[in-house]
């Protein structure tokens, strides 16, 4: 049996390689560089000395993210207002298999931002568990620590993301059904239509990276978003098309100006079912990778 080429190997465990980088960094083209380097590695490793290809690369792709995120934590707190992690097409597997409602949470956009909060070890101990399955003995060995360091590091990372209160986590077709009537009402610059779909508290948190005009605070309450709603359906007008697919694992609203990919959106329900957050990333350095997999559907 002839053992495949190193390129064609590394293909075989490319999806879960990169959902492995994107959830450990948030951001789509610094996992990209980390596979890059990762493939490197790998062709010139010595095919004898690597019993489980798997591990091995999963181990080196990790602890590359680990050290890009000790620079990427101090970029961040530099950020010109909020940082959110770049958006991703879901539904051609680019992340790997989401074939459970955990997995599809583990590349949810709340979850990325609560990912922040954690130091790079915590991170890598809370992705590696949650989001494919390792054990703590497992997950000992890609990071070369104990057992037991392991287990407290993600005993501590589930407390520091738990939020605060239980999240209200809808139905796909009733998640789905919500990003469509805003998009609806959007369109038709339905301001009430709107105002029915978003919650009391809601909140808007705008990506713009210093690059573009955006909120650098979250806009808070319901006149307040509606606000910043009206101002921004004047720009439908001047040639914005909205549309909804599949990013982070949920519906998403797109806008495109033209041929270009403007914004776009996630949202988040409350417990009584009405949108409680708005994400918006118009940040066009976060947009590219999006964009390039929207013109390869």
């Amino acid at each position: 049996m002839t053992t495949p080429a190193p390129a064609e190997e590394f293909q075989q465990y490319r999806p879960r390689l990169f959902g492995l980088a994107y959830r450990m960094l948030g951001s789509a083209d610094e996992a990209e560089d980390m596979l890059q380097d990762a493939y490197l590695r790998w062709s010139g490793a010595r095919r004898e000395d690597i019993e489980q290809p798997g591990a091995w690369l999963a181990k080196v792709v990790t602890n590359l993210c680990l050290n890009r995120l000790t620079s990427a934590r101090a970029q961040r707190e530099r950020y010109p207002g909020p940082w959110l992690p770049e958006p991703v097409v879901t539904e051609g597997g680019a992340l790997g298999p989401l074939e459970s409602a955990e997995q599809l949470d583990t590349v949810s956009t709340a979850l990325l931002v609560l990912l922040e909060r954690l130091t790079p070890a915590e991170r890598a101990v809370y992705v590696l568990r949650e989001a494919f399955a390792y054990g703590h003995r497992e997950i000992a060995a890609v990071l070369d620590l104990s057992e037991a360091n392991c287990r407290q590091l993600y005993r501590r990372a589930t407390q520091r993301v738990a939020a605060p209160t239980p999240r209200f986590t809808p139905r796909p077709e009733q998640r789905r059904s919500l990003v469509e009537s805003f998009v609806a009402a959007a369109r038709e610059g339905d301001v009430a239509g709107l105002e029915r779909l978003l919650a009391d508290d809601v909140t808007w948190w705008s990506d713009g990276g210093g690059k573009i005009t955006a909120a650098r605070r979250p806009i808070m309450g319901r006149e307040k978003v509606l606000r910043f709603l009206r101002g921004a359906l004047d720009g439908y007008a001047a040639g914005i098309t909205l549309s909804v697919a599949e990013v982070n694992g949920a519906p998403a609203l797109l806008a495109h100006q033209g041929d270009a990919l403007a914004a776009v959106v996630s949202f988040e329900a409350g417990g009584d079912g009405a949108i409680s957050e708005l994400r918006a990333v118009v940040n066009p350095g976060k947009l590219g990778f999006v964009q390039r997999q929207l013109a390869a559907l």
